[in-house]
């Protein structure tokens, strides 16, 4: 488990670093770089709620990229402050909140239940990672563990929007896939902080 994390954190960093080392010369802020994202998630999800599946996969990729560039911007340039930190995350959250609930809108649109609970239920259990976390961190606890951390919900959406136009199946799928796994690391950062907590 800490090696998957050891991975993440590099593959981040490599995403990151270049593109934060040019911002860092300008006067943008790593906070604007943040709503940057969000407000391109935004926008992913009114094109997913109108059916624009290739469209706003792509958009939602370029918002998860502005997402990556915001924290290596803060260290980069020292501006990294406890507001920026609780900013991004809220935002992150509600960005991943209207991607879901764009396509909570375009299932609504077709009259079928099932497809509307598989997202309300992988929202539920998509925050339940985030929230875990969070609240494990005010413990004192560094909740990094898990298969599924919000990276990899991200590239499976957008695998699932991008797809979709050729493959009706491969969003309900990604969104399958995401809510089982969203599960599964729920249970292992319970287990974790447990863990971590219990009393010997």
């Amino acid at each position: 488990m800490a090696k998957l994390v050891g991975i993440r954190k590099t593959v981040g960093y490599y995403l990151a670093e270049s593109p934060a080392r040019l911002l860092a010369r300008t006067p943008v802020t790593p906070n604007t770089i943040t709503w940057i994202g969000f407000m391109l998630a935004v926008g992913g999800a009114v094109l997913i709620a109108v059916g624009q599946l290739l469209a706003a996969g792509l958009v939602v990729l370029i918002a998860a990229f502005f997402d990556i560039i915001d924290g290596a911007l803060a260290r980069l340039t020292g501006r990294a402050t406890p507001f920026g930190a609780v900013l991004d995350s809220t935002l992150d959250r509600l960005s991943e909140s209207v991607l879901l609930l764009g396509i909570l809108v375009l299932y609504a649109g077709n009259g079928n239940v099932y497809p509307v609970l598989l997202v309300a239920v992988t929202l539920v259990f998509s925050l339940l990672v985030s929230y875990i976390r969070a609240r494990a961190e005010t413990l004192g606890l560094d909740c990094q563990v898990g298969l599924f951390t919000r990276g990899e919900r991200v590239i499976l959406l957008v695998l699932g929007l991008c797809l979709s136009p050729v493959a009706g199946w491969a969003l309900p799928v990604a969104l399958l896939v995401i809510l089982v796994f969203s599960f599964v690391t729920v249970i292992q950062r319970l287990v974790y902080v447990w863990q971590k907590t219990r009393v010997v």
